[in-house]
């Protein structure tokens, strides 16, 4: 472990120059001193502060080359003068010092700049970028008051720009861009923003658990902002006036690379969207008769509209992708298509549903369904009149899980004309609101699902072959005193039976990986997944990646997305350097979140609060719950213009000393 020479982060002191390395003091948090692999961290800096852990650091190169990052955003931002001006006055005076040609007023002049930054600036970026350099003037004097020039540090850097909205984000979407280019009344420029790292924007306007939100600073003043709804305003725009499609990436010519792709759902599109703009050429398998995996045949219409899914699909196949439909991809196959493909990413989801193990499970008893099979059944005939509808006119029916699939499977269910449906679910009400979304949960009891909580199947009860009732226990979930997750205990002498006609498990998916070839050997996790190292997703098998449910199992679209994304960077590395590594800009990424952008313990100051959230009208429930139809409508203009208009742009910038 890389023990701290010096450290401001956070508001703790930790400063070990003038001691011995085995008497230094470390600071309560725990400071990542390790970049990637070997290399480590020499020094960082940011909106909180700095950390020195090489003691051959110059301090004065170190704030040069971090005001010459803010430098580059501020004149490409340009949204208020303290901060455009304050990045040019910033680096220059550092730049003059590090050159050996300051002088103690240009010192002053530079605490005068970080001073009227911090007071004035427009967002948060402007306001703390001071923080660290008058960190630095304060602690190491001395150094800013040297008149010897410095030689540029032998020292790479890596610099990311963040947000804890975008931080939060496991695709890692420039949020605050999307937001301010609809405040601008730009919709489509907030598309672009949105692609750059997300091609699925329909899709993700739509159906993300929204952990952003969770993260929004807005929620320090009044409510946090609608972000989810948000993002789903420029890709609206653009289908509603039938333009061509946004491409916030340049497509470059070919290099001469083939990947085959197996699976077109949220990972597989996204994977051959981003290598195809890339120039590579790129085959993406399905076996469906259509695209978009698991999240066309799985996730209902009124909640993703399948002509809004197809456009994303489109968008896709607009970069280059080509999708081959009816193409099911078995061990043999996938030999053949390593032999004539470059790379190939294995992305066919998790479409085998996982048992309940309670007494007398049978999946042959008439009234045992499994939530993938029934949801299949429900979307392929509303989306595309393939098979038959389903009727559940009369009858009860109870769903297992506590996820999106069995929140769908139950408001289904509704739609399909049932008397009763129930979700029984083994944790609390809140765990239940964690795993999906306060408004996932709010719609479906609307719509009269009932929710039996601490509750869990222990027998199926059948008369000759088909399910007349369940008998079901009672838990109590004892809390953690080290706060990991509560224990179930069941309680004795509280078992209660329920009749019903229908038991649908959704309780967790597993990928089939039959498709794998034996002589392959390639390596799997404890619970049956492929495994990579989740930051290359290599398989152990080279030249083999893997991303999505498949290979972390049954995921939100927006992980599967983030995943592939990251995924489809590092192939290209691959395809054209054949190393496997990720780039600095993505393993920043990673460092930032450890460094907490987000501090829920933060007491924020300078703005006006009580601005209340906007959110979208949604189809009344009694209406809701008859049909399919899109249940929200989504913000109008004017809502979408005054909820950007509460986004603070909380924009910070950090920045690495590495290793060589």
């Amino acid at each position: 472990m890389i023990k701290t020479w010096f450290s401001s982060w956070r508001g703790v002191l930790i400063d070990n120059r003038a001691k011995k390395s085995e008497d230094y003091a470390q600071s309560a948090f725990a400071i990542p001193a390790v970049f990637d692999g070997d290399r480590k961290i020499r020094a960082f800096i940011g909106w909180d502060g700095v950390a020195i852990f090489d003691s051959a650091i110059d301090v004065v190169t170190l704030g040069t080359k971090y005001a010459l990052q803010y430098q580059n955003y501020s004149e490409a931002c340009g949204r208020c003068a303290p901060g455009r001006a304050g990045g040019r006055i910033l680096y220059d005076l550092l730049d003059k010092i590090a050159r050996g040609e300051g002088d103690n007023s240009d010192i002053e002049r530079l605490k005068t700049a970080c001073a009227v930054m911090q007071s004035s600036a427009k967002c948060e970026i402007g306001r703390t970028v001071p923080k660290a350099i008058l960190h630095l003037i304060e602690h190491f004097y001395d150094a800013f008051n040297d008149r010897s020039a410095r030689r540029d540090s032998d020292f790479p850097y890596a610099a990311k720009i963040a947000a804890p909205c975008s931080d939060a984000c496991p695709d890692r979407v420039d949020i605050p861009a999307f937001i301010e280019a609809i405040k601008d009344r730009q919709p489509l420029e907030s598309l672009k923003a949105t692609r750059k790292a997300m091609p699925l924007a329909h899709t993700c306007g739509r159906v993300c658990p929204h952990p952003c939100e969770d993260s929004c600073r807005r929620s320090f003043f009044d409510e946090p902002i609608s972000i989810m709804e948000l993002k789903r305003i420029g890709a609206d725009y653009e289908d509603k006036h039938n333009l061509n499609f946004i491409h916030a990436i340049e497509k470059k010519p070919s290099i001469g690379k083939k990947v085959a792709i197996i699976g077109a759902g949220p990972a597989g599109l996204t994977t051959g969207y981003y290598l195809s703009q890339n120039g590579v050429d790129c085959d993406i398998f399905e076996a469906l008769p259509v695209a978009g995996g698991e999240v066309m045949v799985g996730v209902p219409e009124y909640r993703m509209p399948s002509g809004k899914y197809l456009n994303d699909i489109r968008f896709v196949e607009s970069g280059g992708a080509k999708i081959r439909l009816n193409t099911l991809i078995d061990a043999a196959k996938l030999i053949e298509l390593e032999k004539s493909y470059d790379a190939i990413m294995l992305s066919f989801g998790a479409r085998i549903s996982k048992k309940l193990h309670c007494e007398n499970e049978n999946e042959s008893l008439i009234g045992y369904w499994s939530a993938i099979n029934f949801l299949d059944q429900v979307n392929l005939w509303e989306k595309f009149k393939i098979g038959s509808p389903v009727d559940f006119t009369g009858k009860t029916i109870v769903c297992v899980g506590g996820g999106f699939t069995s929140m769908d499977v139950v408001r289904c269910a509704v739609r399909a004309g049932a008397k009763r449906v129930v979700m029984l679910y083994r944790r609390s009400e809140r765990v239940i609101i964690q795993n999906t979304s306060q408004e996932e949960y709010n719609e479906a009891r609307e719509e009269g699902v009932e929710f039996i909580f601490r509750a869990a199947i222990a027998k199926i009860v059948d008369e000759n072959g088909v399910i007349k009732k369940i008998i079901c226990n009672r838990f109590k979930m004892i809390e953690d005193p080290n706060g990991g997750r509560p224990q179930l205990t069941k309680l004795e002498g509280q078992d209660f039976e329920l009749e019903c006609d229908y038991v649908i498990p959704a309780v967790s998916q597993d990928p089939d990986l039959s498709l794998l070839p034996k002589e392959w050997n390639i390596e799997l996790t404890s619970w049956g997944t492929i495994k990579t190292d989740g930051k290359t997703f290599a398989t152990s098998r080279r030249g083999i990646f893997s991303a999505g449910d498949c290979e972390y199992g049954p995921m939100t679209i927006v992980n599967a997305v983030g995943q592939a994304r990251r995924a489809a960077s590092v192939m290209l590395n691959y395809l054209k350097t054949g190393e496997i590594k990720r780039n600095d800009e993505e393993t920043m990424e990673d460092l930032l979140r450890t460094f907490r952008v987000f501090d829920k313990e933060e007491k924020p100051s300078g703005y006006l609060g009580g601005f209340k959230r906007e959110v979208s009208q949604k189809v009344e429930a009694q209406i809701r719950k008859t049909n399919h139809d899109e249940v929200n409508f989504g913000l109008s203009a004017k809502e979408a213009f005054d909820e950007a208009s509460r986004c603070m742009r909380c924009y910070y910038i950090a920045l690495a000393a590495l290793d060589g």
